[in-house]
């Protein structure tokens, strides 16, 4: 099974939309396996968003990614990268389809209330940083009989 981090982030925390976008991937049959409300540092935004340090944007993201708190989610599920991005949508919301999260609630790309790992590695990667082992659970759930055939639920 993949993992993806999920930051809901400030917008969409102070627009009151973390519930919406839970429901979205649970109702796709994900497995949340981690949550917690959280205020994010330098530190920690300088490591998540690496490779963005020295782009132009990035003292307004690390700005904005520290205005509110964040709601932080571990997801699992199979092959869930790619489901995650199509539920997501696209990085501009003024380009998202209909019907993904930033098509349907989202206008601005600087405020596109929503993180999701854009790779299995990143996703692992990044889940690593916001969540500690003990934080993460693992379970059955007894839906997955009816979501997964047997070979997708190794």
């Amino acid at each position: 099974m993949e993992r993806t981090l999920i930051i809901a982030k400030p917008d969409a925390v102070q627009r009151g939309l973390v519930g919406e976008i839970i429901k979205r991937l649970e109702s796709k049959g994900l497995k949340l396996i981690g949550m917690k409300m959280s205020g994010l540092d330098e530190t920690v935004l300088r490591t998540h968003y690496a490779e963005h340090v020295e782009k132009s944007f990035y003292t307004g993201l690390e700005q904005f990614m520290k205005s509110s708190p964040v709601v932080l989610m571990a997801w699992e599920g199979f092959e869930c990268i790619d489901s995650v991005r199509t539920i997501v949508g696209a990085t501009n919301p003024r380009q998202a389809a209909p019907g993904s999260i930033r098509g349907d609630l989202a206008i601005g790309v600087g405020r596109n209330l929503i993180h999701a790992s854009d790779s299995k590695a990143n996703g692992e990667r990044e889940v690593s940083i916001f969540f500690e082992n003990k934080e993460l659970f693992d379970y059955d759930k007894s839906e997955y009989m009816h979501l997964y055939e047997d070979f997708e639920r190794k």
